[in-house]
């Protein structure tokens, strides 16, 4: 139970939530849960991981590959598809704990006879190369069909085209289709060979890509698909490797390359899995939501993270923002520190292109891109957006006024090292970026001398809709924490590894600014609660008009018009776009007391549009803090569900914004482990304040922090822990205010 996620009938208004929803991946690329006879019109997309292209239109984004599981049905002439055919059954499924995308469909022909489909597909966790899919044909009386099956070479694009063909080969044996690409911009090569294998009992003709198919009631036509896609990034002959593999993987057969996927993906789940009794429902959608985010993780590489709608497709240009380390991460950390490395690996690895970003500025330090892709430059345009009113470009402030960037990217070695106890990051280029975003935040910020502070001035915080305002409350607490963390990189370096902190700090001429980051740290301006609580989200805000969400839409003309920028409704009012100070807070719990989050909660709840993905789960990990359950379990299912049912924006303006919602998907598991689950860690060690929903009977999950193993399971009133990892003995852990040292395998604690 808890794990199949389908829909029965065909509508085709769903198409596009579909694609997403049974989409299937490894990280290595994404596939959208299409159907076979679907073409771009339909939005079919094989999405690569670390591969974009800029065709010259200025816009990068991610290159999808041809279709290789395109086919078309015909009988009599006329076309069997479920865009306009008479369906008499259908269902589309996606088995989460196996990453198998299946439907079945029967169609009724024009003469009356019933011809069915069905197929199955997956992207192997094992070969992270491998794509592979089996394909059924069967009917209820004899029926000749004409099936055309090959890699569909018009490809849809956001704003493509992004490749050229410059070597194809075509054969009679398994491999009939395999062909080089090549990227426009950066000359990537790309290699994709194709195998397509015939099992039947039934008579058929083959000609090139096209079968001539005679069934009858007792047969069936089994076409096996494999695909295989090798990278010039990764390989010297990608064109060589991806025939070879491509006929290994087919002659080990379907069931092989299948049972092997099994194998990994099972093995993780055995980490990742979260089991809920006494809702089914929320048991399925936590499991959706880790599923989501296990199959655009990089399993494979260092060299990228999770961009913001996963592998689903081109949207945001495939770029990795703030989501990866402030959503994404927690989840990879507690559960497999090894994948959580390369995402926080993936900054570090690009630190020079943030000093480039901050140079074009006229900064110093590390100015991190809004939007980082393959290169680790910023992707984001400064007019990146286009008024729906007058068609013109709009100049947003996202690329060079949201600074909180770096300090969420030390926020996120921060955390790397708090959970895994890891602190060899430091001396792999972690400390560096560290003090150069300590550094860059220095540059810019403002000193006050009649306030004798410093301040961050003409920033755009984690709310967008307020673009352009003074001492952001978010950006400038996720400031002090990075420079603290400077500060504490400081002392660590200086008593572990005097002399590589020597040796860094002369490299990175560091000397006069080591001072100055003590100070600002000391002396930056973090809004304090006034005294209602309240923390005012930035300079002047509690003096904009103060009214309801519902309110704002009634003043808007068009559905989909931008509310922020510099002219958006929402600009000079208090109506957020997503969570800012409730954010600042559910990061930080430790610099702010029970009352003052509950009255911020209070306040800034029903001022809250959540027009972002990120804000629901946000504002539920806070409320769990607050023993607000009703609300922190309703908004922790507006996140998991986001990709279930499609609650969310398809367009930002004219901006298509579709795709699947990963740090929806990070929220979820947070909520889920450490709001109810209740998870902490601290100097001290761990921590644990459960309180599950009142429909839930209990909880079970697992955990990694600072060598330790293990699994926790969790009723209404008591707590099992279970050590599976190498360490067995000395975990110290508090509940209740009572701290306990599990010695033996397993223990069972009230609470």
């Amino acid at each position: 139970m808890g794990w199949l996620v389908s829909e029965e009938n065909f509508d085709k208004s769903k198409i596009e939530l579909f694609g997403s929803k049974f989409c299937i991946g490894n990280g290595n690329f994404g596939y959208r849960g299409t159907l076979e006879e679907y073409g771009k019109e339909q939005l079919c997309a094989l999405t690569l991981s670390e591969i974009y292209d800029d065709n010259g239109c200025g816009w990068r984004e991610p290159v999808n590959m041809p279709n290789p599981f395109h086919i078309n049905l015909s009988v009599g002439g006329g076309n069997i598809s479920v865009l306009g055919s008479n369906v008499a059954k259908h269902e589309q499924s996606l088995d989460i704990k196996h990453g198998i995308h299946s439907r079945n469909t029967t169609f009724v022909t024009g003469s009356g006879s019933r011809v069915s489909v069905s197929s199955e597909r997956f992207a192997s966790m094992a070969a992270p190369e491998l794509i592979a899919e089996k394909y059924m044909l069967s009917a209820d009386s004899d029926i000749d069909i004409v099936m055309n099956a090959g890699p569909d070479m018009d490809v849809w694009d956001i704003n493509g085209p992004h490749f050229n063909v410059i070597r194809s080969e075509s054969s009679g044996g398994n491999t009939d289709n395999h062909f080089l690409i090549e990227t426009i911009e950066k000359k990537y090569q790309v290699s994709m060979c194709v195998s397509y294998l015939v099992q039947t009992g039934c008579d058929y003709k083959q000609d090139g890509n096209q079968y001539t198919i005679h069934l009858t009631k007792d047969d069936s036509f089994l076409l096996t698909t494999y695909a295989v896609i090798t990278k010039g990034i990764h390989c010297a002959d990608p064109f060589a490797e991806s025939r070879a593999k491509c006929e290994c993987f087919a002659g080990k057969g379907f069931d092989q390359v299948l049972k092997e996927h099994e194998a990994v993906i099972e093995k993780r789940w055995r980490s990742y899995d979260i089991e809920i009794e006494g809702d089914p429902y929320a048991q399925l959608a936590v499991r959706y939501s880790i599923y989501l985010l296990l199959i655009a993780a990089p399993f494979h590489t260092e060299g990228i993270a999770i961009p913001a709608r996963g592998l689903s497709g081109q949207v945001y240009k495939g770029a990795m923002f703030w989501d990866a380390e402030i959503y994404m991460l927690q989840m990879f950390l507690f559960e497999e520190p090894e994948i959580a490395k390369n995402l926080v690996m993936y900054r570090v690895k690009h630190l020079k292109e943030a000093l480039e970003k901050a140079a074009e500025f006229g900064y110093e330090g590390a100015f991190y891109p809004w939007e980082s892709q393959e290169t680790g430059k910023d992707g984001c345009t400064l007019y990146n957006l286009t008024d729906i009113f007058t068609g013109r470009k709009m100049r947003t402030y996202f690329r060079d006024k949201q600074i909180h960037i770096s300090p969420d990217v030390v926020f996120g070695l921060y955390k790397y090292m708090e959970i895994t106890g890891d602190y060899s990051i430091l001396l792999q280029g972690g400390t560096e970026v560290i003090l150069e975003c300590a550094r860059f935040l220095y540059s810019y910020s403002y000193f006050k001398k009649s306030r004798n502070r410093y301040e961050l001035l003409d920033v755009t915080g984690a709310d967008e809709y307020h673009e352009r305002v003074n001492n952001n409350a978010y950006t400038n607490y996720m400031a002090k924490m990075a420079l603290k963390c400077a500060v504490d990189t400081r002392a660590y370096m200086e008593k572990n590894h005097k002399a590589e902190w020597d040796s860094i700090v002369k490299k990175l001429k560091f000397e006069d600014d080591l001072a100055h980051i003590d100070e600002m740290h000391r002396l930056i301006y973090t809004p304090a609660p006034g005294k209602d609580g309240v923390i005012e989200q930035f300079d002047g805000y509690f003096k904009e008009e103060d009214l309801s969400v519902r309110e704002l839409y009634s003043r808007r003309i068009k559905e989909n018009e931008y509310l922020g920028s510099l002219c958006g409704l929402a600009v000079n009012t208090q109506i957020l776009k997503q969570a800012d100070v409730i954010l600042m807070m559910s990061l930080l719990p430790d610099q702010f007391t029970k009352e003052e989050k509950r009255a911020n909660w209070d306040y800034y709840e029903k001022r809250t549009e959540h027009g972002s993905s990120l804000s629901t789960c946000i504002y539920a990990l806070l409320a769990a803090e607050i023993d607000e359950k009703t609300y922190a379990y309703d908004y922790m299912m507006k996140a998991a569900t986001i990709d279930l049912v499609g609650n969310y924006k398809l367009y930002l303006g004219d901006l298509y914004i579709g795709g699947t919602h990963p740090a929806a998907n990070g929220g979820t598991w947070m909520v889920t482990v450490l709001g109810f689950g209740g998870l902490r860690v601290n100097a001290d060690g761990v921590s644990f304040v459960p309180d599950l929903p009142d429909s839930w009977n209990s909880m079970s999950y697992h955990f990694a922090c600072r060598g330790y193993e293990a699994d926790c399971k969790l009723t209404k009133t008591t707590m099992t822990l279970h050590l599976t990892g190498q360490k067995k003995s000395g975990f110290l852990f508090n509940i209740g205010g009572k701290t306990y040292e599990l010695t033996d395998d397993s223990i069972t604690v009230n609470y």
